[in-house]
């Protein structure tokens, strides 16, 4: 088995695709069958707000990597997409982990398969590898260290500065860590789907109606829209500066998914979710908003569809994924 192998996932069983009873208290029934499977469940911010309401941790990804790694639970109930998924499995693999929808993937991820990315390596010999954790389990065994946004400069400067580094797989995630870090980063051309429409333009015209109001920011946003931001960080860094900031009126420009975590935290504050270009309301990622509270009833219920990969697999990607844990952890 190579590294390039991707994991598989179990096969879908027919009670996963069954109806589900309207008249079902699906909030009911969630606390009932986590009780029962002894189940916990993760869910990332971008979830839909019934999910997120549903959810015993609420975090981004490092949070949610973290509570995976130490969890006792007796079932993992992974609401996010399968990069997240994985991630848990791997740190986890006593655990069973399950995903409410298979079909949650992630345009990030798959922009940056792993056969060509270990060419790519190839390509730069001498180069240590750092990966955003927005990637496969595959991607993940090619790499030295997983970062996140939340820790990625932080990762890039335990490194000497002498040494060459690639950065995967998001390049506008990694323009702004060499601004931020003054090191030379060789770029994997990926990027998120969600992103990269935030238009720079829309931005400008809801500062014009909104004057007061504070840009906040994902790092995976292009440059342009990154240059109009009062705050660039993580989903959690931007949620607590927008507790913290006196400001009343943000635009974010990130999925709008943490929106509902910012009005619970600052119920007497406006959030504005920045617009793309063309009107669409593709500040939702399809991927994440595949997961329903339906979906999640089901899993819960059948404990499928599962996560699995080989265990060869597991073992090389959990190596970088320890070390940044470890990075993370450290003083």
């Amino acid at each position: 088995m190579t590294p390039t192998d991707a994991p598989s996932i179990a096969e879908v069983p027919a009670p996963y695709r069954a109806h589900v009873d309207p008249a079902l208290d699906l909030f009911d029934e969630i606390a009932r069958l986590k009780r029962q499977q002894r189940a916990v469940i993760l869910a990332h911010y971008y979830q839909e707000p019934d999910i997120q309401d549903v959810a015993d941790v609420i975090g981004d990804s490092l949070a949610l990597a973290q509570h995976a790694a130490r969890t006792d639970a007796g079932l993992i109930v992974f609401c996010g997409v399968h990069f997240m998924a994985e991630t848990a499995k791997i740190l986890n693999p006593g655990t069973p982990v399950v995903l409410p929808d298979l079909d949650a993937g992630c345009s990030l991820a798959d922009s940056c398969p792993a056969a060509a990315f270990e060419q790519f390596i190839k390509a730069h010999p001498g180069h240590k590898v750092i990966s955003y954790i927005n990637c496969s389990a595959a991607v993940k065994a090619l790499s030295d260290v997983i970062c996140t946004s939340g820790n990625a400069e932080r990762i890039i400067r335990q490194f000497p500065g002498t040494q060459p580094l690639i950065f995967a797989p998001d390049q506008h995630l990694g323009g702004y860590l060499m601004k931020k870090t003054g090191r030379p980063l060789v770029l994997w051309p990926g990027s998120c789907q969600v992103h990269i429409l935030f238009s720079a333009r829309q931005i400008v015209r809801l500062k014009v109606e909104h004057p007061d109001a504070l840009v906040l920011a994902h790092p995976e946003c292009e440059a342009q829209v990154l240059a109009l931001a009062d705050h660039i960080g993580s989903t959690t860094s931007i949620l607590e500066y927008s507790k913290r900031s006196p400001a009343r009126t943000f635009i974010v420009a990130t999925e709008s998914g943490i929106i509902h975590q910012m009005l619970k935290a600052s119920p007497g504050k406006t959030f504005i979710p920045a617009p793309p270009e063309n009107g669409c309301a593709c500040n939702e990622c399809p991927h994440m908003r595949l997961n329903t509270l339906e979906k999640v009833y089901l899993c819960l219920r059948n404990r499928r569809p599962e996560i699995t990969m080989p265990e060869d697999l597991r073992v090389r990607a959990l190596l970088p994924l320890q070390r940044m844990l470890d990075i993370s952890a450290s003083p």
